[in-house]
């Protein structure tokens, strides 16, 4: 997580919404990213994505299995649908997002019965660091 929160602040420094996200598979970084919607002027240029293409890419397959994702915020509708599709068993999360997190805050996709997949949820590791992080991003821009 700590390696998602420093993608997070380099996100920051560039003006993005910081978050990071990092997917790992026996000890080994698969893909990463932050997010990018700003510098692509693409809304789903969101860091889970960006990870998620860069490991399918390095692995040569879409299915991401025996993997975990670490992201700084909780995911949303679009990269828990993400998510699913690349079939990743296990997502660990920062903080929480009350207005747009789909993984509990608002809905849970992760563990929907009606979708073909389901994830172990870890969340809250490094949480107070992730909100600070957004906290202060927000701050100056408001």
């Amino acid at each position: 997580m700590s390696h998602a929160l420093a993608l997070a602040r380099l996100a920051s420094e560039e003006q993005e919404v910081p978050v990071g996200a990092v997917i790992v598979r026996e000890g080994r970084i698969l893909g990463e990213g932050h997010n990018l919607t700003v510098r692509t002027k693409d809304p789903t240029m969101h860091a889970e994505i960006v990870a998620i293409r860069e490991a399918a890419s390095a692995l040569g397959d879409w299915r991401l299995l025996g993997a975990t994702l670490y992201v700084t915020l909780e995911p949303c509708a679009m990269c828990a649908g993400a998510i699913v599709l690349a079939r990743i068993p296990r997502v660990v999360f920062a903080a929480h997002d009350p207005k747009g997190g789909m993984v509990g805050s608002l809905d849970n996709l992760l563990n929907d019965k009606g979708l073909n997949h389901s994830c172990e949820v870890v969340s809250g590791i490094m949480g107070a660091e992730s909100s600070e992080l957004l906290r202060n991003f927000f701050r100056v821009r408001r």
